[in-house]
């Protein structure tokens, strides 16, 4: 079973602040582990969303609209994933809560979610 560990975006992720060298470490751990244990499929973070754009659909049939970066409201936003693939939901319930605070400022939060597979 596919599993998405969507690590919500913060005010310091969206500000561009790198985690301190104590939480990379922390976070190298945590995914040396997943991989040890073969179940992480891929993991990334992502630039803030200043660097990003926004494409939405407003009409059926009209044209897109696309939006530049960055967006209002940081915990709606997504600052990384990291992709699983476990036997179970409630492997990867533990396998979340393993993962260290992920903005390392009080501010993380996972979202954890199952993937359609087809």
């Amino acid at each position: 079973m596919l599993f998405m560990l969507i690590v919500k975006a913060s005010t310091n992720s969206e500000g561009g602040n790198r985690p301190n060298p104590e939480l990379n470490a922390a976070m190298s751990k945590y995914n040396e582990e997943l991989v040890e244990a073969g179940v992480r499929v891929m993991a990334k973070g992502l630039h803030p969303s200043s660097n990003g754009k926004r494409i939405s659909f407003p009409e059926p049939g009209g044209e897109p609209v696309v939006t530049e970066g960055p967006f209002p409201e940081p915990n709606n936003l997504v600052a990384g994933f990291i992709l699983i693939d476990v036997e179970s939901k409630e492997e990867a319930v533990k396998w979340a809560m393993r993962m260290p605070d992920p903005q390392g400022y009080g501010e993380g939060q996972i979202e954890l979610r199952q993937v359609f597979e087809f």
